[in-house]
């Protein structure tokens, strides 16, 4: 099939090369009803504008795309990212990985790098920080540019592929619940990211679904990185009467459950005698904490798999292909740092 080229879309249109072009570039000079129709004309053709980098001789035979992660040091996003690479080394594409570093600047600069240097498509764990943040999002769908989230985006109909972060943690707030608790809170995570929103929301369901009474003083934002986990910890332990401890925590990951150990270990706080802990996603290492890690098992190398499937799939179609919104299951594994409360 002929490939669509920018005079194709202009002849389509009745507009000038030049028009077509200031569309995909965003410029402000052309009139707001013009750009409607022609990104209107672009995606009836499914047309993805050509690259710079496709100007080298061979440059066509190159097929790669990127991946757009939130933290390279954390096994989680490095466990997608060999997922996402081993669907896509079968598929005869090549895989750049980059590092956000939780900084929605960096991830911008990114999409916007991977869009004109001949990466064919991306898959983003995305940094939003707000409805104004996501106009990169956009601009990559204006051109037809086939991307991938990690996590849903509020205002941005993309694929997507994900956990069921409600039920994973509703699970283990009732485990804690069925198993005697009765004051447990949950760390929070970066509030840029939707996965801490479904996270509160799952603990909150959990007590909605119990005879215990929910409140929001049981949400602790503490954020998600090891050196702010630690300070925000001690200090919350270091405001409350020993009395009114928690007897469990449920941390938004597994990062932050190790940054939480520690610090309790500082205080003369023993895990799990007196505070029980459960992290998410089942890192590599939270099985060889210092006390071993009760967590949420996310599927991390399926997540990867099928994002990169899913953003092949759109990038070797001939059509548009409809939107994918998948949702992997996730398993609660019980190690020692819960315990079960005598009633």
């Amino acid at each position: 099939m002929k490939k669509i080229t920018i005079e194709d879309v202009a002849k389509r249109a009745g507009v000038s090369k030049g028009t077509v072009s200031a569309v995909i570039n965003a410029k402000k000079t052309v009139k707001p009803a013009t750009r409607e129709y022609i990104l209107k004309v672009m995606k009836e053709m499914n047309f993805r504008p050509r690259a710079m980098a496709r100007n080298l001789k061979n440059g066509d035979q190159d097929k790669s795309i990127g991946i757009i992660i939130k933290d390279l040091n954390y096994p989680f996003y490095t466990a997608i990212a060999t997922g996402a690479s081993e669907y896509a080394n079968q598929k005869g594409y090549s895989v750049f990985v980059t590092n956000s570093e939780d900084n929605h600047e960096y991830e911008k600069k990114f999409t916007h790098l991977f869009s004109v240097m001949n990466i064919k498509g991306a898959i983003i764990a995305p940094v939003v920080e707000g409805t104004s943040e996501i106009e990169h999002l956009f601009k990559l769908k204006m051109i037809n540019y086939p991307f991938v989230l990690l996590e849903d985006v509020k205002g941005i109909q993309s694929n997507v592929v994900t956990i069921d972060n409600l039920k994973a943690i509703k699970d283990a707030v009732k485990y804690l619940i069925d198993n005697g608790h009765t004051r447990i809170v949950h760390f929070a995570g970066p509030p840029h990211s939707s996965h801490t929103q479904e996270r509160i929301d799952g603990f909150r369901h959990a007590f909605s679904e119990s005879p215990l009474v929910f409140h929001n003083n049981m949400i602790i934002p503490v954020g998600s990185h090891y050196e702010p986990v630690f300070k925000n910890t001690l200090e919350y332990f270091k405001s409350l009467p020993e009395n009114d401890y928690p007897t469990a925590i449920v941390c938004y990951n597994d990062q932050q459950a190790l940054a939480v150990m520690i610090a309790l270990n500082q205080l003369n706080i023993r895990v799990p005698e007196q505070i029980s802990i459960i992290g998410n996603d089942d890192i590599q290492y939270a099985s060889v904490y210092p006390i071993p890690l009760t967590t949420i098992k996310a599927p991390k190398h399926e997540i990867g798999w099928k994002a990169a499937e899913i953003l092949i799939n759109n990038i070797e179609s001939n059509v548009q292909p409809p939107i994918e919104r998948v949702v992997l299951k996730t398993e609660l594994v019980i190690r020692k740092s819960s315990k079960v409360i005598n009633n």
